[in-house]
């Protein structure tokens, strides 16, 4: 199990964790980040997450997911998926209209969105697939608008990234699916800024299935001796990439016939 206390003592940690909330705060970037303070270990940088959550105080909506698709790993260099935190103050329903000067760096991605009926508590013995997917209370089409609290001109290690909550952002939540594993992986998804078609996926390029992630989910929360709650919903990483947006732009998103996401960037 990561040492969780080990980072709560270390100042630096703590001084990060303070920069972190307050910028999560005041809805800012982070212009420069001094080397000291990026965490050494991916562990410690969700440790640091960890303390952001804690400093807030916000209500959580659940987690998110990145990652999931070999795609999106070549983009972000990684050879793993990776998660962070969510909060309720930033979800809303479709359609939805944002204000672009008020978004940091933001990111469009199509994901589906997985809110669990029953907890997935903390146990010493590995969750299997049938355990995880049975939680699965309700399924929703959304995008998540990522967002950094680092620029995309000086963006530290992925260690930092992941002291930020994996660049967690926004979620708009679209009309709900059948949760059915077999026909989630078959759910067509379609990416339309201002009428154009700019990305395409499917359902089954998200680790096999939209609902595989929550294992992966569940079992790194058990190093940390975590489990998930009933209610948390957690976006299991994009079918259609990391599409930037810009002010002005309308974005509608098909889930096959089952739902769709439309939001309006002014």
């Amino acid at each position: 199990m990561p040492d969780l206390q080990a980072t709560k003592a270390d100042p630096r940690c703590n001084e990060l964790a303070n920069i972190l909330a307050e910028a999560r705060r005041e809805a800012r970037q982070i212009r420069s980040l001094r080397s000291e303070l990026v965490p050494t270990t991916h562990d410690s940088g969700y440790a640091v997450n960890r303390m952001v959550v804690e400093r807030l105080g916000w209500d959580v909506l659940g987690w998110k997911i990145a990652g999931t698709t070999a795609a999106v790993r070549e983009k972000l260099s990684i050879d793993r998926p990776i998660y962070g935190r969510t909060f309720k103050r930033f979800a809303t329903q479709s359609p939805a209209t944002l204000l672009h000067r008020e978004l940091l760096d933001p990111l469009i991605e199509c994901e589906f969105f997985v809110t669990l009926a029953d907890d997935l508590p903390s146990r010493a013995e590995p969750w299997t697939e049938a355990e995880v997917t049975a939680k699965v209370g309700a399924v929703h089409a959304g995008i998540e608008i990522a967002e950094c609290r680092f620029p995309f001109t000086a963006l530290p290690s992925l260690s930092a990234i992941l002291a930020d909550g994996s660049a967690s952002g926004r979620y708009v939540y679209g009309g709900s699916i059948a949760n059915r594993r077999d026909r989630l992986a078959r759910i067509e998804v379609s990416l339309e800024v201002d009428g154009q078609i700019r990305r395409r996926g499917v359902g089954a390029d998200v680790m096999g299935n939209p609902l595989a992630p929550l294992l992966w989910l569940a079992e790194e929360l058990r190093r940390w001796g975590q489990g998930l709650k009933a209610g948390e919903m957690i976006s299991t990483g994009s079918t259609t990439g990391m599409l930037p947006i810009h002010e002005g732009q309308h974005v509608h998103a098909w889930f096959g016939t089952d739902a769709d996401v439309e939001i309006m960037f002014k």
